[in-house]
């Protein structure tokens, strides 16, 4: 495979390799053609729209998380188009019945006050419930559904079975960044407390979270997975991954503007953890640097920084074979996936551009931002 030169790209800019995303939609039209599963693209995790073409070929559709993700996922990819919010406003639902084919929703309140439009829509549009089985292995709970007080779902003391008439399929996810065996574990549960809700159902959504294009994960557990809850319940089993599309698909290229001294060398980037990957702060986690080690393992250890006024605007500290020098361009890895979908103008800091690299075509500019995209969101 031709190594990407990453010296012709003007800094910042997110570049996605397509060769490594066909690579995952591959391993992902694997699972679907040996489970006869349906696999989404959760945009919420990747929202490049100019490769929604490509993703089509291999998944059934979209999933989203607001009206605006819905509409761009019917726009650009078609196919299937999904949709769940902890709560839907008024003013968006008819719009989100015109473009939306399955509606999710988080409590039977929501579902009771919207089935009357869904009713009226004039065609088919099939409905879910969320459920939150209370049983997740997530440790970090901003990015746990289950943790204690959830907002997320409707547990086993909430739900209404005399309330399920119209619903079509249940819908859960428990998951992040997590392999097979936690969803074997989490069916067990999952199915304890609801299971013999799930032969009445058209589908069971299985959620988000699976790392199913990770080196590492147990690809075989989930088709088995999969396969024994078609079997025994006789549903249409869904799948969301947004991550695992875009996982080690997508690389941040970013330069060094200046270098200072304050206990330890520190160099100023023009890519921000702040504006450019915000889950560097959230997580938190260290993006891999090509050609870098951890502190202090190679010869020369920098601690990374943003350009921005914040003060915790670090992504890092690296250590390299060479000193850094001003003008030098660092390549941050796995960098496609909530990157571009969390990124933002803070400080009025410019957004990266976005570049795809195809085997025929080499480096492509797709999108460069600039002054007008930051004053357009304000007044």
């Amino acid at each position: 495979m031709k190594q990407i030169d990453f010296n012709e790209v003007a800094t910042p800019a997110y570049v996605v390799d397509e060769r490594l995303l066909i690579k995952n939609l591959e391993l992902l039209k694997s699972v679907i053609e040996k489970t006869d599963c349906k696999i989404l693209l959760a945009q919420k995790g990747f929202s490049m729209f100019s490769v929604y073409p490509l993703i089509g070929r291999y998944l059934s559709g979209t999933t989203a998380s607001s009206l605006f993700e819905a509409k761009l996922g019917k726009e650009e990819m078609g196919g299937e188009t999904h949709i769940f919010s902890p709560a839907y406003a008024e003013e968006d639902f008819v719009e989100i019945i015109s473009v939306c084919d399955h509606i999710v929703f988080n409590s039977f309140d929501q579902w009771k006050k919207y089935r009357p439009l869904i009713e009226a829509a004039g065609r088919k549009i099939e409905c879910g419930i969320r459920i939150n089985p209370e049983y997740s292995e997530i440790e970090t709970d901003i990015y746990n559904p289950c943790f204690a007080n959830s907002r997320l779902g409707t547990t086993l003391e909430q739900f209404r079975e005399d309330e399920m008439d119209g619903i079509d399929g249940l819908h859960f996810h428990t998951m992040c960044e997590q392999n097979s065996d936690v969803l074997r574990r989490t069916l067990d549960v999952v199915e304890e407390k609801f299971g013999k809700y799930f032969s009445g159902m058209k589908w069971i959504n299985f959620g988000g979270g699976h790392h199913i294009t990770r080196s590492d994960y147990d690809v075989e557990a989930l088709i088995s997975c999969i396969i024994r809850i078609k079997e025994k319940y006789g549903v249409q089993v869904y799948l969301e991954p947004g991550e695992a599309v875009a996982l080690n698909t997508g690389y941040l290229v970013s330069k060094v503007l200046d270098i200072v001294h304050n206990g330890m060398d520190i160099a100023i980037m023009d890519t921000s953890a702040a504006c450019h990957m915000p889950d560097v702060l959230e997580m938190p986690y260290r993006p891999f640097i090509i050609g870098s080690g951890a502190p202090n393992e190679k010869c020369h250890t920098y601690r990374l920084g943003g350009p921005t006024c914040l003060a915790g605007d670090i992504i890092g500290d690296y250590s390299f074979d060479k000193p850094l020098k001003i003008g030098d361009k660092l390549v941050f890895c796995d960098m496609a996936h909530y990157s571009m979908v969390k990124n933002n103008t803070f400080n009025g800091i410019n957004l990266p551009s976005i570049m795809l690299y195809r085997e025929n075509e080499g480096l492509k500019l797709i999108r460069k931002f600039g002054y007008e995209d930051f004053k357009g969101r304000l007044s």
